[in-house]
Parts: structure tokens; sequence; C-alpha cells
């Protein structure tokens, strides 16, 4: 893994003045690229050709660099580019599957807003369930042989691909069915989790190692297709045709009530601190705990996303909980500039970059 020493080392040649926010052009890039206008920086997007249009319809971003597949993004010469430039690199959902956790591990020489060591835990299913319980979060069971499950389960496979290929099934006969027509069994590692009946919400928080503080920014549920539309037609559900499948499309607003506020800071200060604990300096920025809340009003938590997720899109000129902390519109992605912004003016960089 690259060491914190050599990143800080070139933002150390970086010009305080001329820092450059950049981004790969997917999943937040939009909010991102205005919060970084919005708190005075100059910004770049970089996409793979034939998604640039996106960026010239809104108009949000200074500067686009266009590259002909993601290979080219980790190549020497055009990392040095965007070192010249003075670029912080905001990582995202689909930066880091598209570059793969390893090689920004390993080879992303640009600094990077975070802790890049949150990729080895985000992405191991075992390591994340060790920081999970580490955390003393409710977690629904796990199964390690596929000839124990007894009851529905959810099948889910690594990375961060927005739920696809993800499967239900309920018994060792339908589970060997379901993951045949996969085609993965020998590729990919999976999971299989109780699959828990409730509300999803999605909270969406934000720690500042500057401030030792944690925010909550906002809150979201995932629009699933096709699970989603086929809730409005229950009998077809219950067929078992067509089969239920959980690629996200979109997502919802939701403000949960208020007295459960309390237990949802309470999981974001554990994760927080488990992380600090687990892989020091630990989470740094955006991140987000992905729950089920029962019917009893306790909240299973089945997954942590280690980095702005695309249910903060909704938010882009704040929600109903950064009006509580902010005097003007607050995004995720706004205040990841703020972050940065900030060390600057304290001169603490090296505490938010690496």
């Amino acid at each position: 893994m690259l060491q914190r020493k050599e990143i800080h080392h070139i933002l150390d040649g970086y010009v305080r003045d001329e820092i450059t926010i950049a981004t790969m052009g997917s999943h937040t890039a939009l909010q991102i690229l205005k919060g970084a206008r919005d708190e005075g920086f100059k910004n770049l997007v970089i996409c793979k050709r034939g998604t640039e249009e996106v960026y010239q319809q809104f108009g949000v971003a200074d500067e686009l660099l266009i590259i002909e597949n993601y290979e080219q993004f980790m190549e020497e010469k055009f990392l040095e580019k965007l070192i010249e430039r003075n670029v912080i690199l905001i990582p995202h959902g689909s930066f880091v599957e598209y570059l793969s956790p390893k090689r920004i591990e390993n080879e992303l020489l640009v600094p990077m807003l975070g802790n890049r060591m949150v990729l080895e835990w985000e992405s191991d299913r075992e390591k994340e369930r060790e920081w999970m319980e580490h955390a003393g979060l409710r977690l629904p069971e796990e199964f390690k042989d596929p000839k124990d499950i007894d009851r529905l389960v959810m099948v889910k496979f690594p990375g961060a691909k927005g739920g696809k290929d993800y499967f239900l099934a309920s018994n060792p006969e339908e589970f060997e069915r379901k993951l045949k027509k996969t085609g993965l069994r020998d590729k990919d590692r999976f999971t299989i989790q109780e699959f828990v009946i409730g509300t999803r919400f999605y909270p969406h928080y934000f720690y500042s190692p500057l401030k030792n503080r944690l925010e909550l920014l906002s809150m979201d549920i995932r629009y699933e297709s096709n699970i989603d539309g086929l809730s409005r037609l229950p009998h077809i559900l219950q067929d078992g045709t067509p089969e239920p499948s959980f690629v996200v499309t979109g997502n919802i607003p939701v403000v949960a009530r208020e007295s459960l506020l309390n237990p949802i800071l309470k999981m974001g200060q554990s994760v927080v601190k488990a992380s600090q604990e687990l892989f020091s300096p630990g989470l740094i920025g955006p991140f987000c705990i992905e729950t089920i809340c029962t019917e009893e009003l306790e909240f299973i938590v089945f997954e942590i996303s280690a980095r702005i997720v695309a249910g903060t899109n909704l938010y882009i000129n704040g929600s109903p909980y950064s009006q509580l902390l902010y005097q003007e519109p607050m995004s995720t992605g706004r205040r990841i500039s703020r972050e940065i912004k900030d060390a600057l003016m304290d001169d603490s960089l090296d505490s938010v970059i690496y």
C-alpha cells in the first residue's frame, strides 16, 4: 500500500491557492463539482468518452479530461498530469468500482480525500463485518454454508455494483439454482445474509477530524428495480415470476421520526470510533450506514459505504438535517470542499488527505 508520507510528500509540492478538486464523471460527480465551485475551488471532471455530455449540459465543470477507458486513468503520465494541476481527488462508488480498491491503495499517487486504508475494510465482507461487530452494531445473521439456509436470505456479491446479481433464496436448492444463473460461482465470493423485513434507512454522515465532529447531513431510501415495481403486484411476487432484482435505479428522500435520530447518531459515532481503533486515523469525511429499521424500532446494519453515496444527490441544495447545521445550502459534495477549505486555512491538509 502507498504510504501516507508518499502522498503527503506530493501534497507538500502543491501550490495551495491553485488546488483543483477533481473526480470521475459518474455517481455523485455533479454535486462534488458544484460543491467545489460553491467553496471557491477550481474543479475538474475525468470522463470516459461518451459520458461527457452530462457535465457539459449542466455546466458545473471548469475543465473536462476525456479518457478512452478507465485503465488510462491509472497510467503514470495521466497521474502526473493530475499532480501538475494540484488535484485532490474525491472518491465515490463508481470511482472505487472502476479503478479497484487494490489499485487505488497501491498505485494512485494523486492525493485523495479520506483514508485509503478504509478501502480494504469496506471491500472485504469479512473485514467489514469485523468492523461492524467492533462498533457494537446489530447485524443480520450470516450463513457460511449454503446448506444451512433455513429462512429467507439475500445473496450478495462484492464491489459497488449497485445490487447487480443479488438474489433471494429460502433453501439450499433454491440457492444453488439461482447462483448457477448468475454464472458467478467460481470467480466471485458471495455473502449469504438473513433477509430482514423493515424500513430501509440510509443515513449520510460526515466525520470531520478537524472539528472532531460527526454530522448527520441527510438520509435516503434506495429505489431498486425490479423489486420495488413488483411490490405493487404482490401476487406476482408470490408466484416467483419474474425473478426479483435489486439493481439500484434511483433514490427517494426520507426523514426519520425524531425519536430515531438518537440511535442513528449513536450508530455513526460507534462506526467512527471503531474505525479509529481498527485502522487509524479511521474514517475521514462522508460515509453511509445501510440499515433496516424493524417494527420494534431496532436498527439492523448490513453494510457500510465509506465514501459519498448516490443518495446524497437528492440534496444538492441541502436536506432538513443539513439546514439545521448550516445557514447555506450544504450538500455532501459541498461539505467535502468545505473540509478541504478549512484544512487549508488551518494548514492541516495532511489530516484529511491520503
